[in-house]
């Protein structure tokens, strides 16, 4: 987890959120949000919503006294305490791509396995620069639908000690994961002490998508039912490619995502009061030639930025961010464009960052050699935004006074002592000369980050797991893949 110490950038002006606050709030009031759940649509009735249909019209200060029972900051508990996380405030966790059916291997792009699935949760327990897997790191195309969430979940827990996101594809997906947790924090005391541990700090945070445009689907909306009554945490994230899901300005797509997204937690609220919420956003914008999605455009940094200060002025952690491309291959434009969304992931103070490590092809697949680039991209932001420390010990003036005028600084004791901790030591890049870069093979970073990652992949240990505990999660998944037909 990450500190962020800096101060936030933010591009609103005053008279900008309030002609915001305008837009939103006619949007739920005048159009309303469908929920295709008669189960949201009786609990928000219950409240004085007015339901029509699958359409439900808020009066927004309803909204607004709802989302003001969510925690502005809470904890989120992984098995081994040293990487539990904090969620909110000025705190940055990462987590690794999440969703693709593809992968790419060097030149090979191919369907995603459950192998891979499991080398890319080694990855990320070896890098400590992420503080999740995330949870679908990629669809493991090679086992059956209905129950592949078992072996998703089994692997997080226990390739991995850090926290890592539940399944949201049904109601019972997210009750099998939260029995699996159970089982895994409850150790010798049993699943009840797990259930227990959860209720107090939750250990999953699960994204909830919204069907933008100002549609909740019922899916998405069983699951969070599961998740906000047994006090886990939610990401209610509108899904708006501008220009598709959403009109093709930033300031309406904004007014949506605010909608959406308020909506949605209003309703976790409802269902769990003070249950663990996040503000989402997933914002970018279509190529109007092509109708493609694009990743790592002005527009969708805009977006980014303008949510951090949104989500704070509603007093609510928020997600966004990444390393998002639109490229193909780990290429320059895979690189300029994963930068064109960290640098204002950062420079909001984004709270959990998906999509950290190993995004290509606009999400369609999850990049070995990415995954590499993306780790070195996210350090090399950690240490530019840590402040400095300015001090009597790193102004140096003693160090002057041993050099002198027109001297270096290669042997002074103040290098002598520093060499080894004064600048950021690269992962991936090559700062070697020509001739020592030739020699080696000449390599591309592409070519390096292969090595990296097959390298930590030989060198990968698993974390310890009491055999006990595996035992009964592998019962539990046995029984619910057989009572799920497969």
């Amino acid at each position: 987890m990450f500190r962020n110490r800096m101060p936030h950038y933010e591009v609103l002006s005053a008279d900008a959120m309030a002609t915001l606050d305008k837009g939103w709030r006619r949007l739920v009031s005048e159009l309303g949000v469908e929920f295709m759940s008669q189960r949201a649509l009786d609990l928000l009735a219950a409240e004085g919503q007015k339901v029509e249909g699958d359409n439900v019209k808020f009066d927004p200060d309803w909204i607004l006294a709802q989302v003001a029972k969510a925690p502005r900051e809470f904890d989120l508990q992984a098995r081994n305490p040293e990487h539990s996380v904090h969620v909110g405030g000025d705190a940055m966790a990462f987590g690794a791509v999440y969703g693709p059916p593809f992968v790419r291997q060097g030149d090979v792009r191919r369907d995603a396995t459950m192998e891979d699935f499991r080398n890319f949760t080694k990855l990320a327990q070896s890098f400590p620069v992420l503080d999740s897997a995330g949870g679908v790191i990629c669809e493991p195309n090679d086992t059956p639908l209905d129950s592949r969430h078992l072996d998703m979940t089994y692997a997080l827990a226990t390739l991995t000690d850090k926290p890592f996101m539940g399944n949201v594809v049904s109601g019972p997906n997210a009750r099998d994961t939260i029995e699996l947790t159970s089982i895994l924090l409850g150790g010798s005391a049993g699943r009840e002490a797990g259930r227990a541990s959860m209720e107090q700090t939750p250990a999953l945070i699960s994204l909830i998508n919204c069907n933008s445009p100002l549609r909740w689907d019922d899916r998405m909306l069983d699951s969070l039912f599961e998740y906000a009554e047994a006090n886990q945490a939610v990401v209610l994230t509108p899904f708006i490619l501008m220009g598709a899901m959403s009109p093709v300005t930033i300031p309406a797509a904004l007014v949506q995502q605010i909608a959406e997204a308020l909506t949605g937690i209003a309703l976790a609220q409802t269902i769990r009061p003070g249950c663990p919420v996040v503000f989402g956003s997933f914002l970018s914008n279509i190529d109007m030639q092509s109708g493609s999605p694009t990743f790592g455009t002005p527009e969708s940094g805009m977006g980014l930025l303008c949510t951090g200060q949104i989500a704070r002025h509603f007093g609510l952690p928020f997600r966004s961010g990444g390393t998002l491309t639109s490229s193909q291959v780990p290429d320059a434009q895979a690189g300029y464009e994963a930068l064109m969304t960290l640098l204002p992931t950062f420079l909001a103070g984004t709270n959990w960052v998906m999509h950290s490590a190993g995004w290509l092809e606009g999400g369609l697949v999850a990049g070995y050699e990415k995954f590499i680039v993306d780790v070195e991209l996210l350090q090399m932001m950690r240490a530019e935004f840590t402040p400095l420390e300015i001090d009597e010990a790193s102004l140096a003036f003693g160090a002057h006074e041993e050099v002198g005028a027109g001297g270096h600084f290669l042997g002074a004791m103040h290098t002598m002592e520093r060499f080894r901790t004064c600048f950021y030591r690269p992962l991936l890049s090559s700062s070697d000369n020509y001739e020592k870069w030739s020699r080696n093979g000449g390599l591309d970073a592409a070519a390096r980050a292969s090595k990296i990652y097959a390298d930590r992949l030989e060198s990968y240990e698993q974390p310890p797991l009491d055999e006990a505990i595996r035992q009964e999660m592998e019962e539990f998944v046995v029984r619910r893949r057989k009572e799920l037909g497969d």
